[in-house]
């Protein structure tokens, strides 16, 4: 059994030479560089097909609501007519709009993510396999992995509902809703290679607060690809790659 890592401790200080828009950058990266992991790593292909599969109709029927719903949000929190001029009007139904369907499908991809969460295990175990030659496994047991697997799955779809309310605030609240999801959509995505070395979701929790430069740059470019067409089919599995190759740079930045 390898030795427990310094990830651990979810209260190791970060890198004091390393300024938080690099530490931003380098978790942003992390995006791509699992797309690219997962195309040069042929045997992770047949694991691709039921993740991409939900995606594609999760992503699509989140689209739809948010399209439904944007009139009603627009109508209901929108500036009244004739207290505003047309620009603002216009302005603030855009944003609410785009509010609505960005969340909306946040919420469909979060749903993708509960329901493939075993495959993308096995992605993310064995794309740390590959990189260490081993996968850490402290060996707290299939139970306790079930429960952080739900208790995570709960926490991005509660976390996906309170940024769709974030984002009716008018101006600030797409901005706000955004960073959150990012947030939220990150604790998921490095929930495997977290879960294996042990930490429960209170840690987990620690450990993105103490990297949390890193945390949002990984969630802002999953909220970024999220819009590419195709590339979001296989967004499931490229963010439990580059989640785990997050969480192994981390590791060896706290080594050094």
């Amino acid at each position: 059994m390898p030795a427990p890592s310094p990830t651990a401790n979810p209260s190791t200080e970060k890198a004091p030479h390393r300024s938080f828009a690099w530490r931003l950058a380098a978790g942003a990266l992390r995006v791509p560089a699992g797309f690219l992991f997962l195309l040069r790593t042929p045997a992770l292909w047949p694991l691709f097909a039921l993740p991409a599969f939900l995606a594609l109709v999760f992503l699509v029927a989140g689209v739809i609501l948010g399209l439904f719903l944007g009139p009603w949000v627009e109508a209901r929190l929108g500036p009244a007519p004739e207290t505003a001029a047309p620009w603002l009007m216009g302005g603030a139904a855009l944003l609410l709009r785009l509010a609505t369907v960005g969340v909306s499908m946040a919420l469909g991809f979060g749903l993708a993510l509960a329901l493939t969460a075993p495959v993308l295990e096995q992605v993310s175990r064995r794309v740390e396999a590959k990189v260490r030659g081993e996968s850490v496994d402290l060996g707290k047991g299939l139970g306790f992995e079930a429960r952080e697997a739900a208790r995570g799955g709960i926490y991005f779809l509660a976390a996906a509902a309170l940024a769709f309310l974030i984002g009716l605030i008018p101006i600030v609240g797409p901005p706000l809703a955004a960073l959150w999801t990012a947030y939220a959509l990150a604790f998921q995505l490095t929930d495997p290679p977290l879960t294996r070395r042990g930490l429960s979701f209170r840690e987990k929790r620690a450990w993105h607060r103490a990297h949390r430069a890193e945390s949002e740059g990984f969630g802002l470019a999953g909220l970024v690809a999220m819009l590419v067409p195709f590339a979001n089919l296989f967004l499931g599995p490229a963010m439990a790659a580059g989640g785990t190759l997050l969480v192994l740079d981390v590791e060896a930045r706290e080594r050094r």
